[in-house]
């Protein structure tokens, strides 16, 4: 049985994005150009310098394919338009060529020490972004309450704090398959019944969806399905960790509030015993008293004599048993 969240939505378009900045990136490229060309006219050396910084800003704000469109086209164009013959890609002094190659290495150099720097940053600011949203998943995590299923809110808080479009939660213990975000898993339940079972991750490239076990040292109580995530697997392993502990502390209090519940019940029990067996006790004594009277006095029949002796070796009996019941 399927269980659906709310939806949460994830939209992007990363191809997209890079032809844009590339487009961006041979646009200042041209820029440079047009500006040295038909607006102020300087040395080789000075427009190979402006090339060098305007590819430097493009690895050092977008990244490294960037900065490498930037470089070639830049190399093209600082052949055709500023250096002799000008308007074509052949040159004439051996020296320019040193100059352009000079050019084309340090341009690919400087890309790459830039976008490595800035990949390293990037680096950073997602594994701190991921711990800001692993905090914020153990925060939500233990303010749970029990107006649905406990495991169909632990799916829908993963996929709220990750932004996930589609998330597939196996509990073991009830057998259901809990659903969060805009879209369902594109597996089979049988792979995340399979590999709660098994203990064994899965991973689809063709759905891009990634199955990992649920458990705490001992045998799994679930599996968590991710689709089209960036998350770290360092980070899935740490969302599996908290929905674990998040369940079994779930289901440890649960058996702490029975227990609770039958010493209660047990201390309740002993209490109205204890209670009863004193009311009882209560009018043994008269009835005890006065039969001995009757016996010690004679005055009845022997059939009633014998009448009265049944009762108080039945008073004497009862009593004990009452004495006994409230020790």
């Amino acid at each position: 049985m399927r269980f659906r969240g709310p939806p949460v939505q994830n939209v992007s378009f990363p191809r997209v994005t890079r032809l844009v900045r590339a487009v961006g990136a041979l646009c200042l490229v041209s820029g440079i150009t047009f500006f040295y060309t038909h607006l102020v006219h300087v040395n080789s050396v000075t427009v190979a310098l402006s090339f060098l910084l305007a590819v430097l800003g493009i690895a050092t704000r977008w990244g490294l394919t960037e900065a490498l469109a930037a470089s070639v086209f830049g190399m093209l164009c600082f052949n055709y338009f500023f250096l002799p013959p000008i308007g074509t890609l052949t040159i004439a002094d051996p020296q320019n060529w040193i100059a352009l190659f000079a050019f084309v290495v340090t341009a690919v150099i400087t890309s790459q020490l830039s976008a490595s720097a800035k990949m390293q940053a990037l680096e950073s600011q997602h594994r701190q972004h991921e711990m800001e949203r692993l905090y914020t998943l153990s925060r939500n995590l233990l303010l749970v309450d029990g107006r649905e299923p406990l495991a169909q809110q632990v799916a829908n808080q993963v996929a709220k704090v990750f932004d996930l479009p589609a998330l597939g939660f196996f509990d073991r213990t009830t057998d259901r398959i809990h659903q969060a975000g805009p879209h369902d898993i594109p597996v089979e339940d049988t792979k995340l019944r399979d590999a709660a079972l098994q203990g064994t991750v899965f991973h689809d490239s063709t759905s891009h969806t990634t199955i990992m076990p649920i458990s705490l040292g001992g045998p799994p109580i679930g599996s968590l399905a991710f689709q089209g995530t960036m998350v770290s697997e360092t980070a899935l392993h740490a969302i599996a960790n908290l929905t674990a502990i998040t369940l079994e502390r779930a289901r440890a209090q649960q058996v702490a509030t029975r227990a609770e519940a039958a010493r209660q019940g047990e201390e309740l029990k002993s209490i109205m015993l204890d209670a009863l067996a004193h009311e009882f006790k209560t009018p043994l004594t008269p009835i005890k008293a006065a039969v001995t009277s009757m016996l010690s006095d004679g005055c009845t029949s022997p059939t009633h004599q014998q009448l009265l002796s049944i009762v108080d070796e039945e008073t004497d009996r009862l009593n004990t048993m009452l004495t006994e019941a409230i020790q």
